[in-house]
């Protein structure tokens, strides 16, 4: 079942982005930091659950496009993380498609992401350069920056990405291997 997010589901989203990434620090840092920092757009946080326990877990949070015209608000879909034992069952999958539909049903143009192009590429996404906008970050490899293009997106909005602060704060930004 995939729902929005609780209070109660903390404790299991930071297990999850843990173990999913091998990290006790940085994800979960940057998601609970994601979760309370000031933004133009509270973030869209949902999860994956069997038995009432919490196996996966996704997070859009407030970016920007610097476009020609004028500044757009665009999403951020990171982290997205599923327990390694749940992982290849098409959770992740679910996820992405419940975010991506939620972030449509509330009109944003663009939602942008780093990671694998095999994976994300079947899900909506396609490589951002090649569809026009700048990375922010000459840490990225071309191939893992990405975008999906919904609904309110019009041919203008092109230009350059800009994360939140929060994700240069955790130093998350560039970090992600295309090939993976």
């Amino acid at each position: 079942m995939i729902r929005q997010e609780t209070a109660d589901d903390h404790r299991g989203v930071r297990e999850v982005h843990a173990r999913a990434f091998g990290d006790d620090e940085r994800i979960p840092g940057l998601v609970e930091a994601l979760r309370v920092a000031e933004a133009p757009s509270a973030p869209m946080s949902f999860v994956a659950t069997v038995d009432d326990r919490v196996v996966g877990h996704v997070l859009l949070s407030a970016g920007r496009l610097d476009a020609p015209r004028r500044i757009v608000d665009v999403l951020t879909l990171s982290p997205l993380g599923v327990l390694p034992e749940f992982q290849r069952q098409g959770i992740g999958t679910r996820l992405v498609a419940h975010a991506l539909a939620a972030a449509d049903g509330q009109g944003v143009p663009l939602v942008f992401l780093e990671g694998s192009p095999h994976y994300y590429g079947t899900r909506g996404f396609e490589g951002a350069v090649a569809a026009g906008f700048r990375s922010p970050s000459l840490r990225i490899p071309e191939a893992a920056f990405q975008v999906a293009r919904l609904s309110a997106y019009e041919p203008w909005m092109t230009g350059t990405f800009v994360y939140s602060e929060v994700f240069w704060t955790f130093d998350c930004v560039g970090l992600r291997d295309p090939e993976a």
